[in-house]
């Protein structure tokens, strides 16, 4: 997941802006598959929390995404793992993803 740019976590944070604004299951009925297990887990894990915020049904396939094969860090930062280890949501936490508590908070 070393790879650069980052181009996948503007579209996820462009994805989590246009979800909050329209909550609509519709945006996330149907399943993907990127091949990707670290992505996978990440999207199925914010896709999670945003339909939590917003008091929506989970949709079944995002329950069946799988947890990470080793535990993923998205800050990429080594100084930073304690902290997103102490902090990751549930939802992500389940998954082995691990983020810091303002992930998905947006300015």
């Amino acid at each position: 997941m070393n790879e650069s740019p980052r181009w996948w976590k503007v579209a996820l944070m462009d994805f989590v802006d246009d979800f909050r604004r329209n909550p609509n299951l519709l945006a996330i009925a149907e399943p993907f598959v990127s091949g990707d297990d670290q992505k996978d887990a990440l999207l199925a894990s914010v896709i999670e929390t945003l339909c939590d915020e917003a008091r929506l049904s989970i949709p079944e396939w995002v329950q069946q995404v799988p947890a990470c094969r080793k535990p993923f860090f998205v800050s990429g930062l080594e100084n930073l793992k304690a902290l997103a280890l102490a902090e990751s949501p549930i939802h992500f936490r389940i998954r082995k993803v691990f983020v810091l508590e303002n992930f998905l908070q947006r300015v």
